[in-house]
Parts: C-alpha cells; structure tokens; sequence
C-alpha cells in the first residue's frame, strides 16, 4: 500500500497504528492526519526513538500493509 492510500484511509487504519504503537493517544493521531513524517515525530517523541530507527518502524508498519485492501 503506497502512503497515499494510507493517509487516504487513515480513518480506518489508526486501530492498526494503535496495535503497533500503544503509546499514541487519539490526539497523536488527529494530529498525525494521515501524515508519514508527523507519524515518524511523534515516534521520536512517545518512544525516544532516533530519526532513523523511528523511520525504519513506520517503513517497516507500511510495508506490512502494502496488499491491504482497506476500503
């Protein structure tokens, strides 16, 4: 799934995104919007994570879903 379609269905994928990363609130998630690198801040932010590794988690989370048909 290309980032497009994520942040097109985010609605429907933060339950997912709170399954992978228990320490983000609704309100990250509002802030987030859909948004890969505001994901990958408040990564850094929750988690303490290094830029990289907080990229490598988000990469890692969009590949899992890249033949996900979310509709």
């Amino acid at each position: 799934m290309n980032w497009e379609r994520i942040e097109g269905n985010w609605k429907q994928l933060k339950g997912k995104v709170i399954e992978q990363w228990g320490q983000l609130t609704d309100d990250d998630l509002d802030v987030i919007a859909g948004k890969r690198e505001q994901l990958a801040g408040k990564l850094q932010e929750r988690y303490g994570l290094a830029k990289d590794e907080a990229e490598r988690q988000v990469k890692s989370w969009e590949d899992g879903y890249k033949d996900t048909d979310v509709r």
